[in-house]
């Protein structure tokens, strides 16, 4: 792919890190919130039922674990913005052809054709 097919996907890539690093932000804020009146507004000094203690540990780790997924994300697309740097964005790593522009629309951090990503998928 030439330099100036690239640049659509890497103003892609951009604005995707930009919107993922302030949801990852946003979240970070919202899990690691102190106390459970901090994370809920909660001006109370009321005693905490048990069950909204399970819910608010419930709560904090699918956060978490949101944020995990939405880091792996981002260290996608910044290994994306590195082949674009070095020329090799758009090859499958597994099968060395070109993928699909239908497919770096829809996933422009993919490092796999279709059909490559289809046999991992299988095992």
């Amino acid at each position: 792919m030439k330099k100036a097919e690239m640049k659509p996907y890497k103003e892609m890539l951009i604005a995707l890190r930009a919107r993922l690093r302030g949801d990852v932000n946003a979240l970070a804020d919202a899990a690691l919130k102190k106390t459970r009146s901090e994370a809920n507004g909660d001006l109370s000094s009321m005693p905490i039922h048990m069950a909204d203690i399970g819910s608010d540990n419930y709560e904090q780790e699918f956060t978490l674990s949101m944020m995990e997924t939405e880091e792996s994300t981002l260290e996608a697309i910044e290994s994306a913005l590195e082949r674009i740097e070095e020329r090799t964005y758009g090859t499958c790593e597994d099968c060395s052809k070109a993928i699909k522009r239908t497919r770096l629309k829809a996933i422009p951090y993919t490092t796999l054709c279709i059909q490559c990503a289809s046999l991992r998928e299988q095992g």
